[in-house]
């Protein structure tokens, strides 16, 4: 009896120990010292260019794309409609600024006007689309240095039509051609007219391209404020006011809109091309900071988009170890009578066997 009595108490020690073991947390393995990551470069904004009808007003378009370059903004897509798709073919063939520039400068309308007199004194548009081609050097739209879209109307049906293949010059020629001025375009079954009456200034078009940001450029006449007082006056400024309230619908779309200031410049003054050029720079200018601003917060988007699918992978990637880890313990009959406050409520939850 007497070394029954002396092992008695090692034998209570023995039981509360594993006692105390059983009602303990389970030990978990030490998790390893976070990584933090490098951030991320600001992602690459995809900025896209609508470039609307004006005829000569057209030549602001060039000044705007000069300060745009100028000031680190490079556009990777371009959609035109009327002189925006003359503009907007040669930027997307290659040419920068500068060389619009030049060529601006040295243009001839004779270059560019074939009146027809049997088609009651309108411009045919051949020379204007053979011109185009000669600039582009005969690329089709399809193998141009950057997506192009030259907008036109459908004459037949009335639908806008987005021509982003095909011959430059002809779909340039068709996106231009203003009714009572130019003759229809045929092109396949249909016959095309200029793209204003549907779409003065492509923002959608510019979209469709890929854009991720689209800065619209509206050069289109405006209301002049006074009676016409003649039958002719008063039909333009129908048109004038129909083409703004069409426009401004789109233009609603576009995440910058750039008005230069050539509303005093006539359809037919391309004497005028150096004030409109000079018109479009300052315009371009002035909003730049909206242009950086809207950057700036397209870019933070992405960024805080990128941090919550990362934070949301990670959090799958611990449910999977803690999953992974609480099965394992489970296998353990031990572990199990003291299961993990996590992995009972795992458990509760269905995602493992009670």
């Amino acid at each position: 009896m007497t070394p029954l009595r002396s092992l008695r108490p090692l034998l209570l020690a023995s039981l509360a120990v594993l006692l105390g073991a059983c009602g303990g947390e389970a030990v978990k393995p030490t998790p390893p010292p976070a990584v933090v990551a490098p951030a991320a470069p600001a992602p690459k904004v995809r900025i896209g260019l609508a470039l609307g009808g004006g005829a000569a007003k057209g030549f602001a378009h060039i000044g705007v794309i000069k300060m745009l370059e100028a000031n680190g903004f490079q556009p990777v897509v371009v959609a035109g409609t009327s002189a925006g798709s003359v503009v907007g073919a040669l930027y997307a063939s290659g040419m920068d600024a500068f060389a619009m520039q030049k060529t601006a400068f040295s243009l001839d309308e004779a270059q560019i006007r074939d009146v027809s007199l049997f088609s009651g004194g309108v411009v045919k548009g051949q020379k204007l689309q053979d011109y185009v081609n000669q600039l582009v050097g005969g690329k089709s739209i399809e193998r141009m240095r950057m997506p192009f879209a030259a907008v036109a109307t459908n004459l037949e049906t009335g639908d806008r039509t987005v021509f982003v293949r095909g011959n430059t010059g002809q779909a340039v020629r068709a996106s231009s051609s203003i009714p009572g001025v130019f003759e229809p375009v045929a092109i396949g079954k249909f016959h095309y007219v200029d793209g204003g009456v549907v779409s003065p200034v492509p923002v959608d078009a510019a979209r469709q391209l890929g854009a991720d940001l689209v800065i619209a450029v509206d050069i289109s006449s405006k209301a002049s404020g006074k009676n016409p007082g003649s039958m002719l006056g008063n039909v333009n400024q129908s048109i004038t006011i129909m083409g703004q309230k069409l426009g401004a619908q789109e233009l609603a779309r576009a995440d910058v809109v750039i008005r230069p200031s050539v509303n005093e410049i006539g359809p037919a003054d391309f004497e005028q091309r150096n004030n409109a050029i000079m018109e479009g720079e300052r315009a371009a200018l002035a909003a730049m900071p909206q242009i950086r601003a809207k950057v700036a917060q397209w870019q933070k988007a992405r960024q805080d988009e990128a941090v919550a699918a990362r934070r949301q992978a990670d959090a799958k990637a611990e449910q999977a170890k803690l999953r992974a880890f609480c099965e394992e313990e489970d296998r353990k009959w031990m572990s199990k009578l003291r299961r993990d406050p996590q992995c009972k409520a795992l458990a509760e939850q269905g995602v493992l066997s009670r």
